[in-house]
């Protein structure tokens, strides 16, 4: 315990809890803490004025951040036929149609993102309760029932970000890695805010954004002034 309240403390030193730092000193402050023995994941928050209970103030979407996130992403593909094959050879891990809806069922979910064509929807729309909590529900808002499932496999295993706001109007995700050099840092989180600023629901009112964080993985947050965030 007190190895642990002294590394939480040496991550925090130099960290001013109430100040708004620029985009990239704060970049700065979270990698030269993430000193952990693994390669830590960047995470940026942001705090939205919207109450997610209301339809018209639900914030969703996908962005394709510019260098990727730094980490492997198990894709599996609903699909038959033809398309299955182009999802074989676009390099999705798993494809498959009632075979692997049945798998998923019975608990066996072997991947991080998945995706439909339409006609599979019918048959993919009975894992609702299995996908849903774990935001992996094929959706074509985000990009994830289509035709085109070349592009979207290549799409999320090159750094397609899924984001969703929570209950208390947070949006958060992982946007890098530790080990990422501090332009791609920035620049990830400048894409990331930027299609969650871009996808402001028509019913949110008064402050949008109310705070935006980045932190690493063990790190302590820093908070950032949101001026900043706009792309150089």
């Amino acid at each position: 315990m007190v190895k642990l309240a002294k590394r939480t403390q040496k991550v925090r030193d130099g960290i001013e809890p109430t100040k708004l730092y620029d985009l990239s000193e704060a970049v700065s402050l979270v990698k030269e803490r993430a000193t952990a023995k693994f390669d830590e994941t960047i995470e940026v928050a942001m705090n939205l004025g919207v109450d997610p209970r209301h339809a018209d103030q639900m914030v969703r979407g996908v962005v394709n951040l510019p260098n990727g996130t730094g980490r492997s992403v198990r894709v599996a593909v609903f699909a038959r036929d033809a398309k299955a094959d182009e999802a074989k050879a676009a390099g999705a891990d798993i494809v498959g149609a009632e075979e692997l809806v049945e798998k998923v069922q019975g608990g066996e979910i072997d991947f991080d993102r998945c995706i439909a064509t339409p006609d599979m929807m019918p048959l993919v729309g009975r894992l609702g309760k299995v996908l849903g909590p774990r935001g992996m529900m094929p959706n074509p808002k985000v990009g994830t029932v289509t035709a085109d499932v070349t592009a979207a496999v290549n799409a999320s295993k090159g750094g397609a970000v899924e984001f969703r706001v929570e209950k208390a109007g947070i949006v958060h995700a992982g946007v890098g890695k530790a080990s990422f050099d501090e332009k791609a840092i920035e620049e990830n989180v400048r894409a990331f805010t930027d299609a969650v600023m871009k996808a402001k629901p028509s019913g949110a009112k008064g402050n949008y954004v109310k705070r935006v964080a980045i932190s690493s993985t063990m790190g302590a947050g820093v908070k950032i002034d949101p001026s900043s965030l706009a792309s150089a």
